[in-house]
């Protein structure tokens, strides 16, 4: 491996140079490849898998391979310490992941996103004396890493806290201002750290109060977000993480790192831009932190709430032609997927066809009812976007309406008052037959009315989600 092939401005150029080299670039394909396979539920397994097994190839020839300027390996003893703690890590990993339940996957998500974060602001901060010895390039990715992995590891930390109800709401109307200024600031001191030219010792205060700021600025950020606007959070989160991973890699000429890193930032920022336009809101906003605050739904008189009784329902469902399930977070609460999957195979049996409506930011993160319903086995192409539904719905015959609120809210289109005034949704006031089941008149996750509970053809079938889809799918048997 240390047969020398040639010099590099100067440096020695190995056989085991090489296949480092090309280990990077066929983990880059494997991260590419997986990226590709995640982008389909039915072969999301496979890309996770892939990606996988193009990191571990790229951590294996780093430790095996990896040489520094002198050329001298990874010391023996820290080879070991690093086996061990991916071991431990592994293992934990292995045991939350396997043991969280289906509603608290939002949470476990932004607590990965902070700990990625959280690595990559650690080694901003080690790294930080020597990038000032260094020339331009290291000081600047250094510093960005460490603003960067800072306010993902802090803001996914209190995203964790809000999702798991831990962690309040603040719409103060100066948040933003205070954000804002916040903000400035840190990219001041940034810059300052950057452009100084003062030597490292010097400067020790500066770093550790850029971290400080950072991770304030990371909290302030996340605080104001309140509504159904989480899942955007979310994405951009995930995205700062992938970010600072990338300068991670900058910061020790690591390309597994580098590519890895943004390809998740580009994947993050992409589904945080589909995000922000199912809400539509702009990119701004949440940025400056004014995402999800403030408005007040304007005054409407609340009309007649109907109920409608499990023999109806079953009939009604029975004698349908076509049958709209709308999914949300109130699904993933009551543990109801399974069940709900019973019913849509009992109505397919009796010639109904039955599909799901899903909005992209229904449940508490990207993807939520994507990843609910595939546990339960639901074929994916039933699953269906918002925007090819739309359009049918009103030649639908029942909505059958499971926990979800703020996405089927007419609101969003004749409120200008309302917080989600603007926002598509699924347009389940067209259906022909609504059926809405929940425990009782409790306000969505934005904290507004719904006026689809007052329409005219809405019918509330009351109860926990699982056991009242028992009860009609027993009904439904009996018939």
């Amino acid at each position: 491996m240390d047969e020398i092939l040639g010099t590099v401005n100067g440096m020695k150029f190995t056989l085991g140079d090489s296949i480092l080299e090309l280990s990077y670039l066929f983990a880059a394909l494997l991260f590419v490849w997986g990226l590709k396979l995640l982008s389909h539920p039915e072969t999301a397994r496979r890309g996770n898998l892939w990606a996988a097994a193009g990191m571990g190839l790229a951590m294996l020839t780093t430790l095996l391979l990896h040489k520094d300027h002198a050329g001298n390996g990874i010391p023996l003893t820290n080879v070991w310490i690093i086996l061990a703690a991916i071991g431990i890590g592994s293992v934990i990993g292995w045991i939350v992941a396997m043991r969280v339940k289906m509603t608290a996957m939002p949470q476990l998500v932004s607590f990965y996103n902070a700990t990625g974060g959280a690595a990559s602001a650690l080694v901003a901060l080690l790294e930080f004396p020597k990038a000032m010895a260094g020339d331009f390039t290291s000081l600047l990715v250094t510093v960005l890493g460490l603003i960067i992995g800072s306010v993902a590891f802090s803001g996914s930390m209190i995203a964790y806290g809000k999702l798991d109800g831990k962690v309040g709401d603040i719409f103060a109307g100066y948040m933003k201002y205070i954000n804002i200024s916040l903000m400035l600031i840190t990219l001041a001191l940034g810059a300052y750290l950057v452009f100084s030219g003062i030597p490292p010792i010097e400067l020790t205060w500066g770093i550790y109060l850029l971290l400080i700021l950072s991770l304030l600025y990371g909290v302030l950020f996340v605080m104001p977000i309140g509504g159904a606007d989480m899942p955007v959070v979310i994405s951009l989160l995930n995205a700062l993480t992938g970010i600072a991973a990338a300068m991670g890699g900058f910061i020790y000429s690591n390309e597994a790192m580098i590519l890895g890193g943004i390809l998740v930032g580009a994947a993050g920022m992409i589904l945080t831009m589909l995000m922000c336009k199912a809400m539509n809101r702009s990119l701004l906003n949440v940025i400056i932190g004014a995402f999800g605050g403030g408005g007040a739904s304007i005054s409407h008189e609340q009309g007649t709430i109907r109920e409608i009784q499990l023999s109806d329902a079953a009939v009604l469902l029975s004698y349908s032609q076509k049958v709209v399930i709308i999914p949300g977070y109130g699904l993933a609460a009551a543990q109801a997927q399974h069940m709900v999957h019973e019913l849509e195979e009992i109505l397919e049996a009796k010639g109904v066809n039955v599909r799901y409506a899903i909005h992209p930011v229904a449940g508490r993160m990207p993807g939520h009812m994507n990843v609910l319903l595939a546990e339960a086995d639901v074929q994916y192409e039933q699953l269906v976007e918002m925007d090819h539904i739309n359009p049918d719905m009103p030649n639908v015959d029942v909505a059958i309406i499971i926990g979800a609120n703020d996405v089927v809210n007419p609101a969003a289109y004749d409120d200008p008052g309302s917080p989600i005034y603007g926002m598509p949704i699924i347009n389940a006031h067209l259906a022909k037959n609504i059926i809405i089941m929940k425990r009782g008149m409790g306000k969505g996750y934005a904290g507004i009315e719904n006026f689809l509970f007052f329409n005219e053809k809405t019918r509330m079938l009351f109860g926990d989600a699982k056991s009242s889809l028992q009860k009609l799918v027993n009904e439904i048997k009996s018939m």
